[in-house]
């Protein structure tokens, strides 16, 4: 490792990925003006390596090389060196991901793409090692051979980088919709996943695994309109598993910390986990387990999704209210030495049998399947022996038979041992935790508590939900222009807010006026879609482009069409466009969604599963939202039993509203129903222009809301 005398241009940065980078003997600047003008100045081409902070592969190329003096200073010399934190600029990353992927057939981080002083890619990748190795080139050995190219071949390379780009952008580029809309990709993308759907395991396609929300929204959202069980079986089994697998840290105490998601599973069976925890994945797999837990009264599916809401607000929540993006794959063992992967949550049999004694470490290494030999289900390199990740392996009536307990004594039990094990791992060197807040992933986190605080019954939800509201509204928000910023981080918001941005945080919004009846949280909900409409839509072919309309830092603006890790933009803001319209009765809203929608047809006809949020909003335009206008006063018990009847199931296309606090210039539809309402509460269910008789009894709307 070298470090340099004084740090380089990323010290002024605040993004935690960036400013680990600012000792680099790398002379690595941030993306903008400055770089490309020093690019332009000097004739050379520039590097940009883009990663983010608990990206265990970008430690490991930074350790390698980037800490390295002699390539250090082939960088230096033959280049202009860019880092680029990837949740900062997401769009950013897309456009030049499309590149490595086109050019090489995968991508992933750490990316590495060579541009023209123009911004245009000529040659990419991801991870270079230090020396030829696994089939890659080193990356020094990359180094002195572009060098070279640029030198002797420099139009050869600009020729091709400026036909490459053009190529790149013809290939993302969203033809116009046209035709009737109607559900043949759902169909195709139903059969699709049955057809790669792991039965055995759960989840979807080979190894390695991605538990993608979006794909059990679809499959929740077919199941309502299906009379096949398949959607709900593929659904409920694979969430069922994820639960189980070592992917969930099974050390969640409540009110202490702990538990959460990994970000995927590099297995089959959900066992050995990439160990870092992002906060939009664990907010949209809260929502998966709501879900669940509404189709299937399992408690399972509920301890799951109060598991995450306890690891968020217990250990990636700012002291005012907002969340942090990530923790790190990677931390120090106890023993010392260097960090690894994963460290923080493996056991050696010797040392749980320790901590809990004969008494219940028996049982306990039976239920997580410890072993003195480690029970990582492959280990290639041996990274896993004598190790153990923590994976549910058996449930509480077969331990009950093995031990001769009640299930009552076998839950005690393991609850007893799961606490001693989280107090010894809690004095364990802690993996880094991204302090930065995203606006987007904060917009998912509350959409999550929104809806679990009504589902779940838990007001301490929607009071964590209202904070993190209130405090991206105050940080995040310049009412004057309507924008939002992105990233929030070192006592400072920065970076234009992103489509995603604007999205996530609607549909959070519009999650917490459906659950606290407050009128602000839906008037700022429509402010920030007409701002987004008037920065992002694409008005020529419907849709929503990643980038602002007036935002120079990005060289090309594309719009995200699948329904990834994160959802897309246009998926998500097609659901809201025709939620705010049921709600607030602005039929123009409507027409954007449905636009959306159709924008997106070819990809839907041609590769459906690509967009399965996409596909759930599709439903939309089949068959419009249905209205729930609640009446009557909102302290009244009968009031609050069907509020809870209204949220029992898992209902797609319902919107639930209050008519007595609705103001009759945002909400003039229920403002009406509740002003002819009389007598005691009351619920009335409207669609397609008229309501249903008011019912009285939560047994009576659960009901119509069933047929």
């Amino acid at each position: 490792m070298t470090r340099r005398e004084s740090p380089n241009r990323l010290a002024s940065e605040k993004s935690p990925y960036l400013l680990q980078h600012a000792w680099n003997p790398v002379d690595w600047r941030p993306w903008g003006e400055e770089a490309f003008e020093e690019a332009r100045r000097t004739e050379r081409p520039i590097f940009l390596s883009i990663g983010y902070s608990t990206c265990h592969w970008c430690h490991v190329m930074e350790r390698e090389s980037f800490e390295d003096a002699r390539t250090a200073e082939l960088l230096n010399r033959h280049f202009v060196p860019i880092k680029v934190d990837r949740e900062e600029m997401p769009d950013l990353d897309r456009l030049y991901m499309l590149f490595v992927q086109a050019t090489t057939g995968r991508g992933g981080w750490p990316m590495s793409v060579w541009l023209t002083p123009a911004l245009k890619p000529f040659f990419g990748g991801s991870y270079f090692p230090p020396v030829d190795r696994w089939g890659l080139p080193s990356f020094s050995g990359v180094l002195e051979v572009l060098a070279s190219m640029w030198e002797h071949d420099r139009e050869r390379l600009t020729a091709s980088a400026g036909s490459m780009m053009q190529q790149m952008l013809e290939l993302d580029g969203q033809p116009a919709g046209g035709g009737e809309l109607n559900r043949a990709p759902a169909t195709e993308c139903l059969g699709q996943l049955e057809r790669s759907f792991d039965s055995e395991f759960g989840g979807f396609g080979e190894a390695p695994k991605f538990p993608r929300p979006a794909i059990f929204a679809f499959l929740f959202s077919q199941a309502s309109r299906s009379d096949s069980r398949a959607p709900l079986d593929m659904a409920l089994h694979s969430l069922k598993k994820i639960a189980e697998g070592g992917i969930h840290d099974q050390l969640g105490i409540q009110g202490l910390g702990g538990g959460g998601f990994a970000r995927y599973s590099t297995d089959r069976y959900w066992h050995v986990p990439h160990f870092e925890k992002m906060l939009y994945d664990n907010a949209q797999l809260a929502v998966s387990y709501l879900q669940a837990w509404q189709w299937s009264r399992e408690p399972v599916f509920a301890d799951a999704a109060r598991d995450i809401f306890n690891y968020v607000l217990c250990d990636m929540t700012s002291p005012d209210g907002a969340f942090f993006a990530a923790e790190d794959a990677d931390s120090m063992p106890s023993t010392g030495g260097e960090i690894k992967e994963g460290a923080f949550y493996l056991w050696t049999k010797p040392e749980v049998d320790s901590l809990l004694g004969p008494a219940d470490a028996g049982l306990f290494c039976e239920a997580y399947r410890i072993r003195m030999a480690g029970n990582a289900p492959s280990d290639p390199h041996g990274e896993f022996r004598n190790l153990n990740i923590l994976v549910r392996s058996a449930d509480t009536d077969e331990l009950s038979k093995m031990f001769s307990m009640s299930p009552e004594e076998v839950a005690t039990h393991l609850e007893s041992a799961r606490a001693k094990l989280y107090e010894a791992r809690s004095v364990r060197p802690r993996p880094l935790r991204d302090d930065k807040v995203i606006t987007a992933w904060n917009g998912l986190m509350i959409s999550a508590l929104a809806k679990g605080s009504r589902i779940l019954d838990d007001e301490n939800l929607l009071q964590a939900a209202r904070r993190a509201a209130a405090w991206i509204r105050e940080k995040m928000y310049t009412p004057q222009s309507g924008r939002l910023y992105r990233r929030y981080c070192g006592g400072e918001a920065s970076i234009a807010g992103k489509a995603s941005d604007y999205a996530s945080l609607v549909q959070g919004l519009i999650d917490l006026y459906e659950a606290s009846f407050e009128p602000d949280h839906l008037r700022l909900a429509v402010k920030l879609t007409e701002t987004q409409l008037s920065l992002f839509y694409d008005r020529q072919n419907g849709g929503f482009f990643s980038t602002a309309s007036d935002d120079r830092l990005v060289p090309a603006r594309l719009k995200e069409s699948e329904d990834g890790a994160e959802p897309s933009a246009s998926s998500v803001s097609a659901l809201n466009l025709f939620r705010l319209a049921a709600m607030t009765g602005r039929d123009e809203l409507r027409r954007y969604g449905e636009e959306t929608v159709r924008s997106f047809s070819s990809t839907l006809e041609n590769s459906p599963s690509a967009m399965p949020l996409m596909l759930a909003a599709l439903d939309l335009v089949l068959t419009p939202p249905r209205i729930v206008v609640l009446a009557g006063d909102a302290g009244d018990q009968a009031f609050r039993d069907l509020e809870k009847a209204a949220f029992r199931h898992d209902h797609p296309g319902t919107v639930i509203t209050h008519g007595d606090t609705a103001p009759e210039d945002l909400m003039p539809y229920a403002s009406a129903t509740a002003r002819a309402h009389q007598g005691k509460p009351a619920a009335y269910l409207c669609f397609e222009g008229s309501c249903m008789p008011p019912v009285h009894e939560p047994e009576a709307l659960e009901e119509m809301l069933d047929e």
